[in-house]
């Protein structure tokens, strides 16, 4: 298949993928097409399901591409993938995803307060708590995306340890200085002015806020069991 022929395969479960981006994750040694004797490349249907394995798991696990990789790696050789990510199987191809939309397409989502309380189960006095503590706001026109009944929802579970609102704000404050950290990189390479710069800087922010991720994670799981020893 010709890389147009693969995006148009890709595009209906990852609607942002580009062709800049399939390049981007051929130079990452992701996937490896072959070229015609004119040098266009040619990708095998093996190809497209690695692809879409890697989208499945930067999507749905948040992974860094170096971890992906690994993990491709392991499933050439014929080892057993452990971890977070789909299980690599006998065919890629089985590596789907019960989400039908990627993260941009997410964010776009355009769900009315009313809908956002049914689905957390929460009620309106504690999404306006959220609300007054900066932990989550509608858009301009007054519509939630997915990532808010996302945020929404772990508020919830943790409220019913005893988190309030107020204890949320250090989660908050931690997040914006990360998010800020992450941003004095990629917006270098985002102003690049080149045609790939804006993909590039998309794929950085996504490595490092996966990263971040783990990073902080173990940071609190490691303070947490210092206190309670």
């Amino acid at each position: 298949m010709s890389i147009g022929a693969v995006l148009e395969q890709l595009r209906a479960e990852f609607p942002d993928v580009t062709i800049s981006k399939i390049r981007f994750l051929e130079s990452e040694g992701l996937v490896t097409p072959g070229r015609s004797p004119s040098g266009y490349r040619r990708f095998s249907t093996k190809d497209c399901e690695r692809l879409r394995y890697v989208l499945t798991a930067q999507r749905d696990f948040y992974l860094p591409l170096k971890i992906i990789k690994e993990q491709l790696d392991a499933h050439d050789r014929g080892e057993q993938v452990e971890g977070p990510a789909p299980r690599a199987p006998r065919t890629l191809a089985t590596v789907q995803s019960s989400e039908p939309a990627d993260f941009l397409a997410r964010r776009q989502t355009r769900i009315s307060r009313a809908d956002l309380i049914e689905r957390v189960g929460c009620d309106e006095s504690f999404l306006r708590e959220l609300e007054r503590s900066a932990l989550v706001s509608p858009g301009k026109v007054g519509y939630f995306d997915e990532d808010a009944i996302a945020l929404v929802s772990a508020a919830k579970a943790l409220a019913e340890y005893g988190f309030e609102a107020r204890h949320l704000r250090a989660f908050k404050t931690s997040a914006d200085r990360e998010a800020g950290l992450i941003a004095q990189i990629a917006n270098p390479i985002a102003r690049g002015g080149d045609s790939g710069a804006a993909e590039r800087a998309a794929e950085l922010i996504r490595e490092l806020a996966a990263l971040s991720v783990a990073f902080h994670t173990q940071l609190v799981k490691s303070a947490v069991k210092d206190a309670v020893r």
